[in-house]
Protein backbone atom coordinates (compact mmCIF):
# COMPACT_ATOMS: atom_id res chain seq x y z
CA UNK A 1 0.00 0.00 0.00
CA UNK A 2 2.99 2.19 -0.44
CA UNK A 3 5.32 3.85 -2.92
CA UNK A 4 4.35 5.81 -6.00
CA UNK A 5 2.09 4.46 -8.71
CA UNK A 6 4.60 4.01 -11.45
CA UNK A 7 4.99 0.96 -13.58
CA UNK A 8 6.71 -0.48 -16.61
CA UNK A 9 4.66 -0.17 -19.77
CA UNK A 10 6.85 0.95 -22.71
CA UNK A 11 10.21 -0.20 -24.05
CA UNK A 12 13.18 1.85 -22.95
CA UNK A 13 14.56 4.47 -25.31
CA UNK A 14 18.06 3.42 -24.31
CA UNK A 15 19.00 -0.03 -22.99
CA UNK A 16 21.07 1.33 -20.12
CA UNK A 17 18.33 3.57 -18.87
CA UNK A 18 15.84 0.84 -18.05
CA UNK A 19 12.12 1.05 -18.74
CA UNK A 20 10.64 4.48 -18.25
CA UNK A 21 8.35 5.09 -15.32
CA UNK A 22 4.92 6.46 -15.91
CA UNK A 23 1.95 7.29 -13.77
CA UNK A 24 -0.56 4.45 -13.41
CA UNK A 25 -3.98 5.97 -12.64
CA UNK A 26 -5.52 2.51 -12.66
CA UNK A 27 -3.23 1.48 -9.81
CA UNK A 28 -4.32 4.45 -7.73
CA UNK A 29 -7.91 3.45 -8.51
CA UNK A 30 -7.17 -0.10 -7.42
CA UNK A 31 -5.83 1.23 -4.13
CA UNK A 32 -9.06 3.17 -3.72
CA UNK A 33 -11.07 -0.02 -4.21
CA UNK A 34 -8.89 -1.85 -1.68
CA UNK A 35 -9.14 0.78 1.05
CA UNK A 36 -12.88 1.21 0.47
CA UNK A 37 -13.45 -2.52 0.97
CA UNK A 38 -11.44 -2.55 4.19
CA UNK A 39 -13.07 0.58 5.61
CA UNK A 40 -16.62 -0.53 4.80
CA UNK A 41 -15.90 -3.95 6.26
CA UNK A 42 -14.60 -2.43 9.49
CA UNK A 43 -17.61 -0.10 9.58
CA UNK A 44 -19.89 -3.14 9.56
CA UNK A 45 -21.61 -2.46 6.25
CA UNK A 46 -23.93 -5.41 5.52
CA UNK A 47 -22.98 -7.65 2.62
CA UNK A 48 -19.24 -6.89 2.78
CA UNK A 49 -18.16 -9.55 5.27
CA UNK A 50 -15.21 -10.33 3.00
CA UNK A 51 -14.01 -6.75 2.69
CA UNK A 52 -10.83 -7.75 4.50
CA UNK A 53 -9.50 -8.97 1.12
CA UNK A 54 -8.65 -5.33 0.46
CA UNK A 55 -5.49 -5.93 2.49
CA UNK A 56 -4.50 -8.73 0.12
CA UNK A 57 -4.99 -6.37 -2.81
CA UNK A 58 -2.66 -3.89 -1.11
CA UNK A 59 -0.01 -6.58 -0.66
CA UNK A 60 0.04 -7.50 -4.35
CA UNK A 61 0.06 -3.85 -5.47
CA UNK A 62 2.93 -3.10 -3.11
CA UNK A 63 5.01 -6.00 -4.38
CA UNK A 64 4.43 -4.95 -7.98
CA UNK A 65 5.21 -1.25 -7.59
CA UNK A 66 8.20 -1.51 -5.31
CA UNK A 67 9.82 -4.30 -7.30
CA UNK A 68 9.26 -2.29 -10.48
CA UNK A 69 11.19 0.59 -8.92
CA UNK A 70 14.02 -1.68 -7.78
CA UNK A 71 14.32 -3.36 -11.17
CA UNK A 72 14.46 0.00 -12.88
CA UNK A 73 17.38 0.98 -10.65
CA UNK A 74 19.13 -2.31 -11.36
CA UNK A 75 18.72 -1.87 -15.13
CA UNK A 76 19.92 1.72 -14.95
CA UNK A 77 22.92 1.27 -12.64
CA UNK A 78 23.58 -2.47 -12.60
CA UNK A 79 23.18 -2.49 -8.83
CA UNK A 80 20.68 -1.85 -6.03
CA UNK A 81 21.40 0.62 -3.23
CA UNK A 82 19.84 -0.74 -0.06
CA UNK A 83 20.35 2.51 1.84
CA UNK A 84 18.49 4.44 -0.86
CA UNK A 85 15.71 1.86 -0.85
CA UNK A 86 15.17 2.00 2.90
CA UNK A 87 15.41 5.79 2.87
CA UNK A 88 12.56 5.91 0.33
CA UNK A 89 10.52 3.53 2.45
CA UNK A 90 11.13 5.63 5.54
CA UNK A 91 10.05 8.86 3.84
CA UNK A 92 6.92 7.18 2.55
CA UNK A 93 5.76 5.28 5.63
CA UNK A 94 7.06 6.67 8.87
CA UNK A 95 5.77 10.26 9.03
CA UNK A 96 2.08 9.37 8.78
CA UNK A 97 2.48 6.24 10.90
CA UNK A 98 4.18 8.15 13.73
CA UNK A 99 1.49 10.85 13.71
CA UNK A 100 -1.34 8.29 13.85
CA UNK A 101 0.31 6.21 16.57
CA UNK A 102 0.96 9.17 18.87
CA UNK A 103 -2.50 10.65 18.25
CA UNK A 104 -4.16 7.28 18.86
CA UNK A 105 -2.26 6.79 22.09
CA UNK A 106 -3.21 10.22 23.45
CA UNK A 107 -6.83 9.78 22.37
CA UNK A 108 -6.97 6.38 24.06
CA UNK A 109 -5.79 7.77 27.39
CA UNK A 110 -8.20 10.69 27.10
CA UNK A 111 -11.36 8.80 26.18
CA UNK A 112 -10.76 5.24 27.39
CA UNK A 113 -9.01 5.73 30.70
CA UNK A 114 -5.53 5.02 31.97
CA UNK A 115 -5.68 1.27 32.45
CA UNK A 116 -6.91 0.78 28.91
CA UNK A 117 -4.47 3.41 27.72
CA UNK A 118 -1.56 1.55 29.31
CA UNK A 119 -2.64 -1.60 27.51
CA UNK A 120 -2.84 0.21 24.18
CA UNK A 121 0.56 1.80 24.84
CA UNK A 122 2.07 -1.68 24.65
CA UNK A 123 0.42 -2.19 21.27
CA UNK A 124 1.75 1.16 20.08
CA UNK A 125 5.30 0.15 20.98
CA UNK A 126 5.07 -3.04 18.94
CA UNK A 127 3.42 -1.18 16.05
CA UNK A 128 6.13 1.48 15.97
CA UNK A 129 8.73 -1.28 15.72
CA UNK A 130 6.87 -2.96 12.82
CA UNK A 131 6.17 -6.03 14.93
CA UNK A 132 2.44 -5.65 15.64
CA UNK A 133 1.66 -8.97 13.96
CA UNK A 134 3.82 -10.79 16.52
CA UNK A 135 2.10 -8.93 19.37
CA UNK A 136 -1.40 -9.87 18.23
CA UNK A 137 -0.40 -13.43 17.41
CA UNK A 138 0.90 -13.88 20.95
CA UNK A 139 -2.41 -12.57 22.30
CA UNK A 140 -4.47 -14.91 20.14
CA UNK A 141 -6.32 -12.01 18.54
CA UNK A 142 -9.04 -12.82 16.02
CA UNK A 143 -9.75 -9.76 13.89
CA UNK A 144 -13.13 -10.99 12.69
CA UNK A 145 -14.36 -12.61 15.87
CA UNK A 146 -16.31 -10.67 18.47
CA UNK A 147 -13.84 -9.14 20.91
CA UNK A 148 -14.31 -7.21 24.12
CA UNK A 149 -11.86 -4.46 23.25
CA UNK A 150 -9.89 -4.72 20.02
CA UNK A 151 -6.81 -2.57 19.90
CA UNK A 152 -7.12 0.72 17.99
CA UNK A 153 -3.75 -0.03 16.37
CA UNK A 154 -4.55 -3.63 15.49
CA UNK A 155 -4.56 -2.82 11.78
CA UNK A 156 -0.84 -2.07 11.93
CA UNK A 157 -0.30 -5.83 11.61
CA UNK A 158 -0.42 -5.53 7.81
CA UNK A 159 2.17 -2.75 7.77
CA UNK A 160 4.40 -4.94 9.93
CA UNK A 161 4.10 -7.90 7.55
CA UNK A 162 4.90 -5.70 4.58
CA UNK A 163 8.00 -4.18 6.13
CA UNK A 164 9.25 -7.56 7.35
CA UNK A 165 9.02 -8.72 3.74
CA UNK A 166 10.99 -5.70 2.56
CA UNK A 167 13.73 -6.33 5.07
CA UNK A 168 14.45 -9.51 3.11
CA UNK A 169 13.46 -9.08 -0.55
CA UNK A 170 15.73 -6.15 -1.53
CA UNK A 171 18.64 -7.79 0.30
CA UNK A 172 18.07 -10.98 -1.69
CA UNK A 173 18.15 -9.03 -4.97
CA UNK A 174 21.34 -7.23 -3.93
CA UNK A 175 22.97 -10.51 -2.88
CA UNK A 176 22.12 -12.30 -6.13
CA UNK A 177 23.49 -9.37 -8.14
CA UNK A 178 26.69 -9.40 -6.07
CA UNK A 179 27.05 -13.14 -6.70
CA UNK A 180 26.58 -12.62 -10.43
CA UNK A 181 23.24 -14.45 -10.34
CA UNK A 182 20.98 -11.66 -11.54
CA UNK A 183 19.40 -14.11 -13.99
CA UNK A 184 18.26 -16.28 -11.05
CA UNK A 185 16.17 -13.62 -9.29
CA UNK A 186 12.93 -14.78 -10.88
CA UNK A 187 13.59 -18.46 -10.16
CA UNK A 188 14.38 -17.84 -6.51
CA UNK A 189 11.32 -15.64 -6.15
CA UNK A 190 9.02 -18.20 -7.80
CA UNK A 191 10.29 -20.91 -5.47
CA UNK A 192 9.72 -18.68 -2.45
CA UNK A 193 6.17 -17.84 -3.62
CA UNK A 194 5.31 -21.54 -4.00
CA UNK A 195 6.77 -22.38 -0.59
CA UNK A 196 4.94 -19.52 1.13
CA UNK A 197 1.63 -20.43 -0.49
CA UNK A 198 2.06 -24.06 0.55
CA UNK A 199 2.81 -22.99 4.11
CA UNK A 200 -0.20 -20.68 4.07
CA UNK A 201 -2.44 -23.59 3.09
CA UNK A 202 -0.90 -25.93 5.65
CA UNK A 203 -0.67 -23.59 8.64
CA UNK A 204 -3.73 -22.89 10.80
CA UNK A 205 -4.41 -20.75 13.84
CA UNK A 206 -3.76 -17.10 14.58
CA UNK A 207 -0.23 -17.33 13.21
CA UNK A 208 -1.55 -18.26 9.77
CA UNK A 209 -3.17 -14.86 9.40
CA UNK A 210 -0.50 -12.63 10.88
CA UNK A 211 2.64 -14.46 9.75
CA UNK A 212 4.98 -12.91 7.19
CA UNK A 213 5.67 -16.47 6.05
CA UNK A 214 2.05 -17.13 5.07
CA UNK A 215 1.68 -13.67 3.51
CA UNK A 216 4.97 -13.41 1.62
CA UNK A 217 3.56 -15.15 -1.45
CA UNK A 218 0.95 -12.39 -1.86
CA UNK A 219 3.62 -9.71 -2.04
CA UNK A 220 5.73 -12.11 -4.08
CA UNK A 221 2.97 -12.49 -6.66
CA UNK A 222 3.19 -8.75 -7.31
CA UNK A 223 6.98 -9.01 -7.47
CA UNK A 224 6.78 -11.77 -10.09
CA UNK A 225 4.43 -9.65 -12.15
CA UNK A 226 6.93 -6.80 -12.03
CA UNK A 227 9.60 -9.13 -13.40
CA UNK A 228 7.29 -9.97 -16.30
CA UNK A 229 6.18 -6.38 -16.85
CA UNK A 230 8.18 -5.74 -20.07
CA UNK A 231 6.21 -8.56 -21.73
CA UNK A 232 2.82 -7.15 -20.72
CA UNK A 233 2.93 -4.57 -23.51
CA UNK A 234 2.57 -7.41 -25.99
CA UNK A 235 -0.95 -8.08 -24.75
CA UNK A 236 -3.48 -6.56 -27.18
CA UNK A 237 -5.36 -3.63 -25.70
CA UNK A 238 -8.73 -5.38 -25.90
CA UNK A 239 -7.43 -8.43 -24.05
CA UNK A 240 -5.64 -6.30 -21.46
CA UNK A 241 -8.86 -4.40 -20.75
CA UNK A 242 -10.72 -7.68 -20.39
CA UNK A 243 -8.10 -8.95 -17.94
CA UNK A 244 -8.46 -5.84 -15.76
CA UNK A 245 -12.25 -6.03 -15.84
CA UNK A 246 -12.24 -9.72 -14.92
CA UNK A 247 -9.81 -9.11 -12.08
CA UNK A 248 -11.86 -6.27 -10.66
CA UNK A 249 -15.02 -8.40 -10.81
CA UNK A 250 -13.28 -11.24 -8.96
CA UNK A 251 -12.14 -8.87 -6.19
CA UNK A 252 -15.74 -7.80 -5.71
CA UNK A 253 -16.88 -11.46 -5.72
CA UNK A 254 -14.39 -12.26 -2.96
CA UNK A 255 -15.54 -9.29 -0.87
CA UNK A 256 -19.20 -10.30 -1.24
CA UNK A 257 -18.84 -14.06 -0.70
CA UNK A 258 -16.08 -14.41 1.92
CA UNK A 259 -16.87 -14.02 5.61
CA UNK A 260 -15.47 -14.85 9.04
CA UNK A 261 -16.02 -18.57 8.38
CA UNK A 262 -13.78 -18.58 5.30
CA UNK A 263 -10.45 -20.29 6.05
CA UNK A 264 -8.00 -17.50 5.35
CA UNK A 265 -5.47 -16.94 3.90
CA UNK A 266 -4.82 -20.44 2.47
CA UNK A 267 -6.63 -21.46 -0.71
CA UNK A 268 -9.17 -18.66 -0.36
CA UNK A 269 -6.55 -15.92 -0.67
CA UNK A 270 -5.67 -17.15 -4.16
CA UNK A 271 -8.85 -15.52 -5.51
CA UNK A 272 -8.18 -11.88 -4.50
CA UNK A 273 -4.45 -12.24 -5.20
CA UNK A 274 -4.97 -13.66 -8.69
CA UNK A 275 -7.66 -11.05 -9.33
CA UNK A 276 -5.28 -8.24 -8.40
CA UNK A 277 -2.59 -9.67 -10.67
CA UNK A 278 -5.09 -9.64 -13.54
CA UNK A 279 -5.95 -6.00 -12.90
CA UNK A 280 -2.28 -4.97 -12.79
CA UNK A 281 -1.42 -7.01 -15.87
CA UNK A 282 -4.26 -5.43 -17.85
CA UNK A 283 -5.41 -1.91 -18.45
CA UNK A 284 -8.18 -0.67 -16.21
CA UNK A 285 -7.86 3.07 -16.83
CA UNK A 286 -11.37 3.36 -18.26
CA UNK A 287 -12.87 2.43 -14.87
CA UNK A 288 -10.14 2.67 -12.23
CA UNK A 289 -8.52 5.75 -13.75
CA UNK A 290 -11.44 8.05 -12.93
CA UNK A 291 -10.36 11.06 -10.89
CA UNK A 292 -12.45 10.30 -7.74
CA UNK A 293 -10.79 6.89 -7.47
CA UNK A 294 -7.35 8.29 -8.25
CA UNK A 295 -7.86 10.97 -5.58
CA UNK A 296 -8.94 8.42 -2.98
CA UNK A 297 -6.11 6.10 -3.98
CA UNK A 298 -3.58 8.80 -3.16
CA UNK A 299 -5.12 9.12 0.29
CA UNK A 300 -5.41 5.36 0.81
CA UNK A 301 -2.40 4.96 3.13
CA UNK A 302 -3.40 7.73 5.54
CA UNK A 303 -7.07 6.75 5.28
CA UNK A 304 -6.19 3.17 6.17
CA UNK A 305 -4.15 4.31 9.17
CA UNK A 306 -6.83 6.65 10.55
CA UNK A 307 -10.13 4.86 9.99
CA UNK A 308 -9.64 2.00 12.46
CA UNK A 309 -8.56 3.97 15.57
CA UNK A 310 -11.33 6.52 14.93
CA UNK A 311 -13.97 3.77 14.81
CA UNK A 312 -12.59 1.69 17.68
CA UNK A 313 -11.92 4.49 20.16
CA UNK A 314 -15.34 6.01 19.52
CA UNK A 315 -17.13 2.69 19.98
CA UNK A 316 -15.23 1.75 23.13
CA UNK A 317 -15.82 5.19 24.63
CA UNK A 318 -19.52 4.93 23.77
CA UNK A 319 -19.70 1.52 25.43
CA UNK A 320 -21.85 -0.25 22.85
CA UNK A 321 -22.17 -0.66 19.06
CA UNK A 322 -22.48 2.68 17.33
CA UNK A 323 -25.46 3.57 15.11
CA UNK A 324 -24.82 3.33 11.38
CA UNK A 325 -25.16 7.08 10.95
CA UNK A 326 -22.51 7.69 13.59
CA UNK A 327 -20.13 5.23 11.95
CA UNK A 328 -20.65 7.00 8.64
CA UNK A 329 -19.77 10.35 10.21
CA UNK A 330 -16.70 8.85 11.83
CA UNK A 331 -15.53 7.48 8.48
CA UNK A 332 -15.91 10.93 6.95
CA UNK A 333 -13.95 12.33 9.88
CA UNK A 334 -11.19 9.76 9.28
CA UNK A 335 -11.11 10.76 5.62
CA UNK A 336 -10.70 14.38 6.67
CA UNK A 337 -7.79 13.41 8.91
CA UNK A 338 -6.31 11.51 5.97
CA UNK A 339 -6.47 14.61 3.77
CA UNK A 340 -4.72 16.68 6.43
CA UNK A 341 -2.07 14.01 6.99
CA UNK A 342 -1.46 13.50 3.27
CA UNK A 343 -0.97 17.16 2.41
CA UNK A 344 0.51 18.25 5.73
CA UNK A 345 2.81 15.32 6.53
CA UNK A 346 3.14 12.66 3.83
CA UNK A 347 3.78 14.80 0.77
CA UNK A 348 6.10 17.42 2.33
CA UNK A 349 8.38 14.71 3.72
CA UNK A 350 8.28 12.41 0.71
CA UNK A 351 9.02 15.25 -1.73
CA UNK A 352 11.59 17.07 0.40
CA UNK A 353 14.62 17.75 -1.79
CA UNK A 354 16.89 17.88 1.23
CA UNK A 355 15.83 14.45 2.41
CA UNK A 356 15.89 12.95 -1.08
CA UNK A 357 19.47 14.14 -1.58
CA UNK A 358 20.60 12.64 1.72
CA UNK A 359 19.60 9.06 2.57
CA UNK A 360 21.60 9.33 5.78
CA UNK A 361 19.60 12.36 6.89
CA UNK A 362 16.40 10.51 5.96
CA UNK A 363 17.35 7.50 8.05
CA UNK A 364 18.24 9.79 10.96
CA UNK A 365 14.77 11.33 10.74
CA UNK A 366 13.33 7.81 10.50
CA UNK A 367 14.97 6.90 13.79
CA UNK A 368 13.33 9.88 15.49
CA UNK A 369 9.96 9.03 13.97
CA UNK A 370 10.21 5.50 15.36
CA UNK A 371 11.32 6.75 18.76
CA UNK A 372 8.52 9.34 19.06
CA UNK A 373 5.69 6.81 19.65
CA UNK A 374 7.96 4.82 21.98
CA UNK A 375 8.67 7.91 24.07
CA UNK A 376 4.99 8.86 24.14
CA UNK A 377 4.05 5.36 25.26
CA UNK A 378 6.74 5.30 27.95
CA UNK A 379 5.77 8.75 29.21
CA UNK A 380 2.08 7.95 29.42
CA UNK A 381 2.53 4.59 31.13
CA UNK A 382 4.95 6.08 33.65
CA UNK A 383 2.71 9.04 34.51
CA UNK A 384 -0.73 7.39 34.47
CA UNK A 385 -2.43 7.57 37.87
CA UNK A 386 -3.96 4.14 37.48
CA UNK A 387 -7.50 2.88 37.68
CA UNK A 388 -8.73 5.88 39.69
CA UNK A 389 -8.71 8.07 36.56
CA UNK A 390 -10.36 5.51 34.31
CA UNK A 391 -13.69 5.85 32.58
CA UNK A 392 -14.63 2.22 32.87
CA UNK A 393 -13.56 1.28 29.37
CA UNK A 394 -10.20 0.19 30.72
CA UNK A 395 -11.80 -2.76 32.46
CA UNK A 396 -12.91 -4.42 29.22
CA UNK A 397 -10.98 -7.65 28.68
CA UNK A 398 -8.98 -8.33 25.57
CA UNK A 399 -10.69 -11.32 24.08
CA UNK A 400 -10.24 -13.22 20.88
CA UNK A 401 -10.62 -16.69 19.46
CA UNK A 402 -7.43 -18.63 18.81
CA UNK A 403 -7.52 -18.11 15.07
CA UNK A 404 -9.17 -16.33 12.17
CA UNK A 405 -8.64 -13.52 9.71
CA UNK A 406 -8.44 -9.83 10.58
Amino acid sequence: MTETTTGVRHPAAHPAAGPPMRFRPDVEGLRAVAVTLVVLFHAGVPGLAGGYVGVDVFFVVSGFLITSLMLREVRRTGDLSLIDFYARRARRLLPAAAVVLVATLLASYHWLGFLRGDEIAGDVVWSALFAANFRFTAEGVDYLASQGAPSPVQHFWSLAVEEQFYLVWPAVIALLIWLGLRWAIGYWLAAAVVASLAYSIWETGTWSYFSPLTRAWELGAGCLLALAAPRLDRIPYRWATALAGTGLALIVVAALTFDDATPFPGYAAVLPVLATVLVLAGRGDSVLGRWPLVWLGRLSYSFYLWHWPVLIIAEQAYGEPLPASTRALLILGALGLAVITYFGVEEPVRRSRTLRRSPVLTLSLAAWLIVAPLVAARWQTSTSPGAEAGTGAEYQPRLGAPHGPP
